[in-house]
This record gives C-alpha cells, structure tokens and sequence, in this order.
C-alpha cells in the first residue's frame, strides 16, 4: 500500500442533533455543511477539520456512543492560547487550561454539553525530537 490516508472524520454522538448545531455553530465557530435532524447527521468543517455530528437514531445501527475524544493538532502554542480564549469565551466548558505537559505536547481540554472531549494541543517535542535524530 503505498498511499497517504486522508485526514480522519471522527463522528461525534449528540443527544439532540439541532441543539448540537446551534452549539458547534454559534459556540465554537464550526460551519454547518450540511444535515438536519430528519437525517439523524450532520456535517461541520471549520479550515481542514471535518466531524460529524450524530444522534441516538442514527447510531443505533452500529451500537456506538459517546462520549468520545477528539484531539485537535493546532500549529503553534499561539493558536493553542487564540482557541481556549475563543472557547472560554463562548461558553465552552473547560475541563483543563493549556499547559506544557511532560510528554511533549502543550494542551487544554473542553468538553460540549453531552459530554464529548476536544483536547486541543501543539506538539512541541516533535520538532526537538526529530532534530536529536
């Protein structure tokens, strides 16, 4: 196999669909692409990131729930502080503030009303790392 994978579009599992769009939408800046509640799914993007969001319906098939975490690779500790200050600011719960941690990446933790975790971090080991090689 000698092809990249794309990037993954994790689903999200939401109590109520039109409530979670509102929320994704208003709250924490994501485009509403398509969907309504009558689907069960709905597509949200904001720059490369895709994510669907599901309900109880939709799910039953599969038998998957929630909550999940989703981890967020921003670019810089900058972008980091920009996106917990948006999210602070919007309602967001949050469960952690950025931090440097141990392991090399620099993260905050938030979670949506249903209980759904983003950890949202920049990796600045790697770059260390790959210079020790």
């Amino acid at each position: 196999m000698n092809f990249e994978f794309p990037g993954a579009v994790p689903e999200i599992p939401v109590s109520d669909l039109k409530t979670a769009i509102a929320y994704y939408g208003n709250n924490l800046g994501f485009s509403i692409d398509w969907g309504a509640e009558g689907g069960g799914i709905a597509g949200i993007s904001k720059g490369h990131c895709r994510m669907f969001l599901t309900n109880d319906a939709f799910r039953e098939h599969y038998h998957n729930a929630g909550p999940v975490l989703v981890w967020l690779n921003l670019n810089s500790k900058e972008q980091v502080n920009e996106l917990f200050g948006l999210w602070s600011a919007s309602q967001e719960k949050i469960v952690s503030a950025p931090a440097s941690k141990p392991w090399g990446l620099y993260e905050f933790t938030a979670a949506d009303p249903d209980g759904n975790l983003f950890r949202v971090f920049y990796d600045f080991a790697t770059p260390e790392r790959e210079r020790n090689v």
